[in-house]
């Protein structure tokens, strides 16, 4: 099982420039304290000019035993705290985060390659989000009464009332996994509900930026949490990773990243029982209709399938168009394209910054060619950039056009600025049928999307799309509603209160009245 969601191997450390601002090692965080790691230290390294960033320790086997060691051992007292003290230290956690958000944003940039925005609005700042939402979720309810009822009268007795009450009850100890694509948003998108929960857990960041889930860990442990309730161990081996999800003492993992990966902890999970809560790849279908608005539908298209390097699952990678409008709709994604500026992530105007890594700029680029050999058409991009001294892992936007669903472009999630075109035919229900058909053909079923110019329309080819999510002639997002995917692209799902549920188990008291 590989440790790294998005690529295929974890970065081989090469000598590099040091940043004149490298900050010294980092070390372990586990059962209350900050711990020197068993294997040393490792570079992370800014995919915008491949300067090293910082030092992340590369934890044991017995490290991360110790650490599920530490959160099982604080389980018990953690589930019993009162809600309200749980509250109260995600509510300080959110401060603290907010206190230090310019220094945490500029680190969680430098650990990405994120554009300035994408790293202060949507990394740092929905970690915040996400801690203040949670921090209230801890004060939703967890008990409901059920409607009583009576049993029928038996030979040795009279009729009985049965009373009943559901209980959420926290799960246990969780090995959180998260992705590289967003260091602050998806851990904390795990570890606050899961901690508002009663749960305890052990966080397993990605290799390529962990720095930043320190950070997150340093907040929390300023907020007061107690030892053992949350820990942190990074690593770029394979081990580290298996280790957080075979431990005896682990109760439930929570993983995002690839389908391949997910795959294997499911394995792992499955040897043992252990509850899974999985977000994993995506191939987004974005269907346009022949009366849909092209306006709309390329600048929602366009924005999220670059949308940091097109490093997303929810992506509409894969659009599903109506032929009558298909040479209009190339033609201006075409032209939306031309105005996304390539670049240092730093700089006013970046559009799109670098992807992750070395390996995983090459995986894209290989991508562009296969669908070359595969008789697409490279409408777009395509070429490797040059920004500044020519250093960092710059992908250009690429649009490939005459596309067909037998295509690997178009089954297989590139995770990069790549987005494919697939024509399909047909008036009224027989162009409706063909568009769900192409739509529904894949392996993946995250967040899928509709542009009709008739909203019952759209929400009629929408409830048919075989998707966790779609969205109708939007590319937005409900924060409350609920997340995960059909198919390959995971199991369960979160946000809102749906997270809540997700880390809790529910139990059944009955009694006789």
């Amino acid at each position: 099982m590989t440790d790294a969601p998005r690529t295929p191997s974890p970065r081989t450390p090469s000598p590099r420039t040091p940043s004149p601002r490298t900050p010294s090692p980092q070390r372990l965080y586990i059962g209350g304290e900050w711990v020197e790691p068993d294997g040393g230290h490792y570079e992370v390294v800014n995919p915008a000019d491949e300067s090293v960033v910082g030092l992340a320790p590369e934890a044991s086997r017995t490290q991360v035993e110790e650490a599920a060691r530490a959160a099982a051992g604080a389980f018990e007292a953690w589930s019993r705290t009162r809600p309200e003290e749980r509250a109260a230290i995600l509510d300080r956690a959110a401060d603290i985060i907010q206190r230090e958000y310019e220094p945490w944003a500029a680190l969680a940039q430098a650990e990405t390659g994120a554009p300035t925005g994408i790293a202060r609005g949507m990394q740092v700042g929905v970690g915040v989000a996400r801690f203040r939402r949670y921090a209230k979720g801890a004060l939703e309810p967890v008990e409901r009464g059920l409607p009583p009822q009576v049993t029928e009268a038996g030979p040795m007795g009279k009729a009985t009332v049965l009373g009943a009450l559901e209980v959420r009850q926290p799960v246990g100890v969780v090995t959180c996994i998260t992705s590289y694509n967003n260091p602050w948003a998806n851990p904390a998108g795990k570890v606050a509900p899961a901690l508002a929960m009663g749960n305890t857990v052990v966080v397993k960041p990605a290799p390529q930026d962990p720095l930043s889930v320190f950070k997150m860990a340093q907040a929390l442990h300023e907020a007061g949490v107690p030892a053992g309730v949350v820990n942190v161990v990074s690593g770029a081996s394979v081990e580290v990773g298996e280790a957080a999800v075979d431990s005896p003492y682990v109760d439930m993992v929570s993983f995002t990243g690839s389908t391949a990966v997910g795959q294997r902890i499911a394995e792992v999970c499955g040897r043992s029982m252990k509850r899974q809560l999985m977000e994993l790849g995506g191939k987004g279908a974005a269907v346009v209709l022949e009366d849909a608005d092209l306006d709309a539908a390329v600048a929602g298209i366009g924005t999220t399938f670059s949308f940091y390097s097109g490093q997303i699952c929810t992506a509409p990678t894969r659009v599903i168009v109506h032929r009558s409008v298909y040479g209009e709709l190339v033609e201006r994604l075409t032209g939306y394209l031309a105005f996304m500026k390539v670049g240092d992530p730093g700089a006013r105007g970046t559009v799109v910054g670098p992807v992750i890594s070395a390996a995983h700029r090459d995986r894209v680029e290989s991508y562009v060619e296969l669908g070359r050999k595969e008789g697409a058409r490279v409408a777009y991009g395509g070429e490797r950039p040059v920004v500044g001294a020519g250093r960092g892992f710059y992908v250009a936007p690429t649009l490939l056009t005459d596309c067909t669903n037998d295509m690997r472009v178009v089954r297989e999630e590139i995770f990069g600025p790549v987005v494919v075109v697939v024509p399909f035919d047909g008036a009224g229900d027989a162009g409706e049928d063909a568009a769900v058909a192409l739509a529904n053909d894949s392996d993946f079923g995250l967040l899928s999307y509709v542009w009709s110019g008739d909203p019952a329309r759209a929400f009629r080819v929408a409830r048919r799309l075989r998707a966790g999510g779609v969205g109708v002639n939007t590319i937005g997002r409900n924060m409350e509603a609920p997340f995960g995917g059909f198919k390959r692209s995971g199991v369960g799902r979160d946000v809102g209160s749906y997270a809540l549920h997700a880390y809790s188990e529910t139990q059944s008291i009955v009694w006789a009245g």
